[in-house]
């Protein structure tokens, strides 16, 4: 039987790239989305994948949806990818503690809402492959961004400390960390600051979505049962340590 895998974020940019790479990796995959369901629609029209809305940051609605793709699919998560992310960037003086909290709840704290829920399952299976997409900027921080990258570097501290507690059950628990990619994101940046940033990265190029979802694959494959705790840095040379 295939394993069921949840994508949050699952469905646009890197969320999306990651989706499909575990369809093709013999993966039966849910892609989460907190909004825009036109989008949501043409991706699923596009891959056969599945799109399920919900908010990962919020930890009733995360349980809800774990517990529904679980009993419609008949069968544990046991390859999760926290995906799920925003931002909400300003300088410090002028950050609100609404930026800050939506983008802790975001991007870290819809980590533990999404183990919260399908941890146990794991460790009672004896598998279980969870993948939390850090950040450059959570290794090396960045101005303007306080609230990103204390959320991205929190995520990779959980990842070491969980993957403490799953290694004797057979689930690993890795980070990805992207430097800068070519989404949507990124090409809103002003073209003059993108070509600075470029010439920071030794390859010379942004990466894509397709180097973040290979190294995912790879990380979330059954025979990586002894890659855990562990963060790969995939940003083409531009923060190594």
């Amino acid at each position: 039987m295939a394993r069921i895998a949840l994508v949050t974020g699952g469905t646009r940019g890197i969320g999306a790239q990651i989706s499909i790479a575990l369809k093709q990796a013999g993966r039966v995959v849910v892609a989460s989305y907190a909004g825009n369901p036109e989008a949501a629609a043409a991706f699923t029209a596009a891959t056969g994948i599945e799109a399920i809305k919900f908010d990962a940051g919020n930890y009733e609605e995360s349980l809800a949806a774990v517990k529904d793709i679980e009993t419609r699919h008949g069968g544990h998560i046991e390859v999760l990818v926290n995906n799920a992310g925003i931002t909400r960037d300003s300088v410090f003086g002028k950050m609100s503690r609404d930026m800050w909290d939506a983008v802790i709840d975001t991007n870290l704290g819809s980590c533990f809402n999404l183990c919260k829920a399908t941890f146990d399952g794991m460790k009672g299976n004896k598998f279980g492959r969870i993948v939390n997409i850090g950040s450059i900027n959570g290794q090396a921080g960045q101005y303007g961004q306080v609230n990103y990258a204390a959320a991205k570097s929190g995520i990779h501290g959980f990842t070491k400390a969980l993957a403490q507690e799953g290694a004797r059950y057979n689930v690993t628990v890795n980070a990805v960390a992207p430097g800068y990619v070519d989404t949507d994101m990124v090409r809103a940046v002003p073209p003059d600051v993108l070509e600075k940033i470029i010439a920071k990265i030794p390859r010379g190029r942004l990466g894509t979505a397709h180097d973040i979802a290979r190294g995912v694959a790879f990380l979330t494959a059954d025979d990586a049962d002894f890659i855990t705790g562990s963060t790969l840095s995939i940003n083409g040379g531009q923060h190594m340590y």
